[in-house]
């Protein structure tokens, strides 16, 4: 039987296999004839594409052509960087600056670094960077933004550039600037613009102290869409901050019915914030109790105002008999659980209770006895 040649493939169905290959590889393939050329710059292949800016031993004129025909192309980018070298740090700033210069069709930014972070750095380069494109012709530019993420981009934002994309972005869905820095330099007042700002955003990470009560007036507003995602960051600047009362989450809550809420509390909250933070009407989704501290009381509270929303729960805490006895307890009420991650020692009667109980359950780390760190989760093949 004679086999089609790959040339004679329908222009989609090349873009499909074209658009697993990496940059470099999908620049080589341009260059085979002007079929796979076409297939290459089809715009359905840009959607969605992850850049790593370690070029490596990538000629120039490879990275010309991805400057020149890529970069205008893509929808939802997604820049890897590994942080300790330079090189690619000033890459990460050459692709933001050259989105900025010309036209885009640019909707989602994601940016994630990773490797060892440098002494004195701060990211001031990209950072500006960042502004530049927020800054860049809005017409044909920035107004298309919907979403950005900035969770793994490890430099401290502040109020002037989260102002530059409220100014810049009316059309965002989702924004999220948890970044898990010690330092958080945005105000209540700058995300409180960013919600007016921006009427149609449906999914939201900050700092727990960057909220404040005219934050969640703003999010009641009648005339936004629905808030379906909260993803909150609390660690020891939230020792000067005030709490939410049980009656404002409840308002939150009921107005918008769909809403999930991540919490993550970090080991340099004090301890005795927890229990002001955590009130009885916040819909938790997935709760990280990284805190190192006694947690009975809190696994508890957990067990009883979040078990009809609870899929996900980490604890960093100490053994002891009543800790079993928690997880016990917690196990048999929290029936949607999807992943439970303990990471101290546990009596084998928790883990069989979480397996008997947890019918959702799709990964945990409970262990038995001490391993070697990292631990690792069990995945559950249901």
């Amino acid at each position: 039987m004679n086999l089609p040649e790959y040339i004679e493939l329908p222009e989609e169905i090349l873009g499909h296999i074209f658009s697993f290959l990496p940059l470099s590889d999908r620049y080589t393939i341009s260059r085979v004839c002007h079929t796979w050329k076409n297939a290459v710059l089809a715009p359905a292949l840009w959607s969605y594409t992850e850049i790593s800016c370690d070029f490596g031993d990538k000629n120039e004129e490879c990275i010309q052509w991805i400057f020149t025909h890529s970069l205008a192309r893509i929808k939802h980018l997604k820049i890897l960087c590994d942080q300790s070298q330079d090189c690619n740090r000033k890459n990460v700033t050459r692709i933001l600056n050259s989105i900025a210069e010309k036209e885009n069709k640019l909707e989602g930014l994601c940016i994630v670094c990773c490797g060892e972070h440098p002494y004195f750095y701060s990211g001031q380069d990209i950072l500006q960077s960042i502004k530049n494109l927020c800054q860049s012709v809005p017409e044909c530019n920035f107004f298309t933004l919907k979403h950005i993420d900035f969770r793994f981009l490890p430099f401290t934002l502040d109020d002037d550039l989260i102002k530059l994309i409220a100014d810049g972005c009316p059309n965002l869905k989702s924004l999220f600037i948890n970044n898990g820095t010690l330092v958080c330099k945005v105000s209540p007042e700058i995300i409180k613009e960013v919600v007016r700002a921006c009427p149609q955003l449906s999914a939201l990470g900050v700092f727990y102290a960057s909220l404040s009560e005219d934050v969640f007036m703003e999010l009641l507003s009648t005339e936004r869409a629905d808030l379906r995602y909260l993803n909150l960051f609390c660690n020891r600047l939230n020792k000067y901050m005030m709490n939410f009362s049980e009656s404002l989450w409840e308002s939150l809550r009921k107005r918008h019915p769909l809403l999930s809420v991540d919490l993550v509390l970090d080991h340099t909250l004090p301890a005795r914030k927890i229990p002001r933070i955590l009130q009885p009407n916040i819909p938790i989704s997935s709760l990280e109790l990284n805190t190192f501290t006694y947690m009975i009381d809190q696994i508890m509270f957990v067990s009883t105002n979040y078990n009809r929303t609870l899929k996900r729960l980490v604890l960093q805490t100490t053994s002891s008999d009543k800790l079993n006895s928690a997880l016990v307890d917690l196990a048999k009420r929290c029936s949607l659980l999807e992943e439970i991650h303990c990471y101290c020692v546990v009596s084998p009667f928790v883990v069989h209770t979480f397996l008997s109980y947890c019918p959702k359950l799709k990964q945990y780390t409970l262990k038995t006895t001490k391993e070697v760190a990292p631990w690792q989760p069990i995945k559950i093949s249901h």
